[in-house]
């Protein structure tokens, strides 16, 4: 815009100009602040430092991919003559490695292992994208595909092992010892980012650096929790191979990885192997279900009955305290399931130093004078805390129901075993709270579940 006689006009021309003109450039295209770009910076880094995990669980129900052009075309050109006369197709053999090869990729985006469901879940999902692949001579019209999908996945399994791949990597000669099965690392629990590859632009050195300032900075009084989350962000896929492949011990990992015994970052480490949230999906779901869960603790009768009473008992005296109600609900879910609790809710006083001898159990901590009996849920405890490997490892919980999310969560970020005395108890967390798993459930799960619907 040009000032003429202390007036802007629009400017058409240069040669309009005055000699020493006054000028005001008005940009058409707004230039970027400083803090959206500060905001593409980071919103990039973290797309970068993310690519190298899974982001989803295996669907609900899978989807079909889309095929090459020309396999699309020819499969629709099937589908129409299937429609029309239900004249299946005859598959030819480039076309059949086309769709399986594209499969595997695919499943592969989800686990590196699919199981037997899995492959039923895609073969019947191609077989109804596409009619004209059904096979008639199959009970499920898709058998043959399901046993075709598990040689190709195998076969896309060896050529990413000899791209360098680790979740497959590790397994490499482990088919040839005597029990193969045992001696497989694959996932115990449903985990999507089992064993991720390193990020790119970062080796062991870097990510070792990250974690040195990891156990300096957890030295503190006042940790950076931005560092901390940062930094156990990027040494995520060197973590998991520690724990994973070299099998650390859980006091080793203490030592090495302190910040991974916190109440943050356990959630944060949840969220990356399973891309779940651990604390919100496991009350959302338990306080969800716990009115049933009280009225099913009332219809109880015999032994269980009347341990279920007792719990029951001492919340009334608490009024619609919610964490008295949770505390009596996840000490009585086992009960229902048939299952023993005294060797994993353990009980001792605060002037005791005795550690309870077992290997995995949360340990609540109550003051002199409080009722110490198997039965008592310890509402008034003084603290919490939980045992792995015969040792404390995280100590000043809150209440019971944190150290069970808690518990949880060690669970899967140091790849153990349920416990064996709670098996089903954690089974049923995994797949009902939380909804990780296969919708098929063990027949006592089932019926829990059943009766939690009702």
């Amino acid at each position: 815009m040009l000032i003429f006689n202390n007036a802007l006009i629009n400017l058409t021309d240069i040669a309009d100009l005055p000699e020493r003109p006054t000028l005001k450039v008005i940009s058409l295209v707004p230039s970027p602040t400083a803090s959206t770009a500060d905001t593409d910076i980071v919103s990039l880094s973290s797309e970068e430092g993310s690519s190298h995990v899974r982001q989803a669980q295996w669907p609900e129900t899978f989807e079909v991919p889309n095929f090459p052009v020309d396999i699309e075309f020819r499969l629709r050109q099937g589908n129409l003559l299937y429609m029309r006369d239900q004249t299946y197709m005859q598959v030819p053999r480039d076309m059949k490695h086309e769709i399986l090869e594209k499969l595997a990729e695919c499943m592969y985006s989800f686990k590196a292992y699919p199981s037997d469901d899995d492959f039923n879940d895609v073969a019947s999902s191609l077989v109804k994208k596409h009619p004209c692949l059904t096979e008639p001579g199959s009970s499920t019209g898709c058998n043959g595909w399901k046993n075709s999908l598990k040689f190709k996945m195998g076969n896309y399994r060896t050529k990413l092992r000899r791209a360098g791949c680790t979740d497959v990597l590790i397994n490499v000669g482990k088919r040839g010892g005597q029990d193969p099965l045992r001696s497989v690392k694959r996932p115990k629990h449903f985990e999507i980012n089992f064993l991720p590859n390193y990020p790119a632009g970062e080796d062991e050195c870097s990510m070792e650096s990250k974690r040195l300032q990891l156990v300096e900075e957890m030295k503190k009084c006042h940790p950076s929790s931005t560092l901390i989350s940062q930094n156990m962000d990027s040494t995520f896929s060197l973590r998991r191979k520690e724990i994973v492949e070299i099998e650390s011990p859980v006091k080793e990992t203490l030592q090495r990885w302190p910040s991974l015994f916190t109440e943050r970052q356990i959630n944060a480490e949840f969220v990356r192997i399973t891309s779940k949230n651990l604390k919100q999906d496991f009350f959302t779901a338990l306080d969800q279900h716990t009115a049933r869960f009280l009225k099913i603790f009332e219809t109880k009768k015999g032994a269980v009955g009347k341990r279920l009473s007792e719990f029951l008992d001492q919340i009334k005296l608490k009024g619609t305290d919610i964490t008295a109600n949770r505390t009596a609900v996840l000490r009585g879910l086992p009960l229902l399931l048939g299952e023993e609790t005294s060797d994993f809710f353990k009980a001792t006083l605060d002037c005791d130093c005795d550690i309870p001898q077992i290997s995995i159990g949360i340990l609540t901590v109550i003051t002199e004078g409080s009722q110490d009996s198997s039965q008592a849920l310890h509402l008034e405890n003084s603290h919490t805390a939980i045992i792995l490997e015969g040792a404390i490892v995280m100590d000043n919980i809150e209440n019971l129901p944190d150290a069970m999310w808690l518990l949880f969560g060690l669970i899967y970020a140091l790849n153990l075993e349920y416990p064996p005395q709670l098996k089903n108890t954690f089974d049923f967390i995994q797949r009902v709270f939380l909804s990780l798993g296969h919708k098929s459930l063990k027949p006592k799960l089932q019926s829990l579940k059943n009766m939690l619907l009702m």
